[in-house]
């Protein structure tokens, strides 16, 4: 059975973060709060070798915290993806992202068969999409994961999580940078600011 290849230590946290400040480098801070898509910051990071690998994408049920940010009842289940990004052959960000079933009628159906199309790009090219604020938190390997992609990766990795409105249905996205992205920490590209302004209705 599929397990998720890492866990949320704690609460996901807005900024400012005084606590967590002691642990989280300074570089890649600009990375975790970066407003625009990732994915295109991270595709010219790369110099365009770019690839998306499908880890798991099934209907489940979230996590109780999951459930509890989109408003989903406790046994209702959503579609559960998750990938990687690689950056020049390299695992370079793990994303999860929660859709639940009633943001995925109608002109959003589409988004049940993204196959290897990063989500962010997607999302960022829709008129009309607003995000919430974006949380932070450390995670954990999950020592029952067996994705092979990021065996060698060991400890905590800081991660990031926001909530997307597509046609006023939200979509959990969260996004944990890894060692062989951390390792080199080369300046953000500019940023693409998105369609529309960075807080939820």
């Amino acid at each position: 059975m599929y397990q998720s290849p890492f866990l949320p230590v704690a609460d996901w946290q807005a900024q400012p973060l005084e606590s967590l400040h002691e642990s989280l480098p300074a570089d890649l801070l600009p990375w975790l709060l970066h407003p625009g898509s990732l994915t295109a910051a991270l595709k010219q990071l790369s110099g365009g070798d770019f690839a998306v690998q499908v880890l798991d994408q099934s209907w489940r049920q979230p996590s109780l915290e999951e459930r509890r940010a989109l408003g989903l009842r406790d046994r209702q289940r959503a579609l559960v993806r998750e990938v990687l990004l690689l950056g020049r052959g390299q695992p370079w960000v793990y994303a999860r992202s929660v859709l639940p079933i009633r943001s995925l009628q109608g002109k959003s159906r589409y988004l049940r068969s993204l196959d290897s199309r990063p989500l962010g790009e997607l999302l960022f090219s829709e008129a009309g999409i607003r995000r919430g604020p974006i949380t932070l938190n450390r995670l954990e390997r999950n020592p029952r994961s067996t994705v092979d992609a990021i065996g060698d990766e060991q400890g905590n990795a800081w991660g990031r999580r926001s909530i997307f409105w597509l046609r006023d249905k939200p979509l959990l996205v969260a996004e944990t940078f890894l060692a062989a992205f951390t390792a080199q920490f080369e300046s953000l590209p500019r940023p693409l600011e998105p369609t529309t302004g960075d807080t939820k209705p």
